[in-house]
């Protein structure tokens, strides 16, 4: 709320209170330079909770965090890192190409818990590339309930002629059920647009 005046204040507390986990989070919201910096040297932290919440505390940034960070919390074992990884890259998208943001995706949306893949297929719906449509599309037939209904989903929000056709080829070839169903809505709201 005070601006560029915030993160002094921000920073004396912190001085005083130590890295506390309301402090980092509000010198992320802060959206100054220096808090950011301040941030990225909170990577080094031998905590693993101030490591953590640094992290998420940079989401905001991610178009201004070294792209190494991005993909270390990526690839990181933690869920939570790489959800943290998946929100900065959620800034970060717009410099890259449907095939990069595809390519930095692939760990998480290989993730055995669902929430990590499912945070990154709604990341990839954004975009409308037809190899973001085909990668959904294997998602649907290959992933777990969950992440095949997320899939279904962004397919149906793309709504571009490459997302119909994958729909439609989905309609057709999944077995009857949940997922055949979920195709056939999301492809019949296709084309009520």
């Amino acid at each position: 709320m005070l601006a560029e005046l915030g993160w002094p204040h921000i920073k004396k507390l912190i001085d005083q209170h130590g890295p506390k986990q309301e402090l980092i989070l509000s010198a992320g919201l802060c959206h100054q330079p220096n808090a950011r910096d301040w941030l990225l040297s909170q990577l080094k932290a031998k905590d693993e909770t101030i490591v953590l919440t640094a992290l998420e505390a940079l989401g905001c940034w991610g178009a201004d965090v070294p792209q190494s960070i991005v993909e270390e919390s990526l690839v990181h074992p933690s869920h939570k890192r790489r959800l943290a990884g998946l929100q900065m890259l959620t800034f970060r998208a717009h410099l890259l190409s449907d095939s990069q943001l595809l390519q930095l995706c692939e760990e998480p949306l290989a993730d055995f818990r669902d929430a990590v893949a499912i945070a990154a297929v709604r990341l990839l719906q954004r975009r409308d590339g037809s190899i973001i449509s085909e990668r959904l599309t294997a998602i649907s037939l290959h992933g777990s309930d969950a992440l095949a209904k997320a899939a279904l989903l962004a397919l149906g929000c793309i709504a571009t002629p490459t997302s119909q056709k994958c729909l439609l080829e989905l309609s057709k070839s999944l077995p009857e059920g949940e997922r055949r169903e979920q195709a056939l809505k999301q492809l019949g709201q296709q084309f009520r647009n």
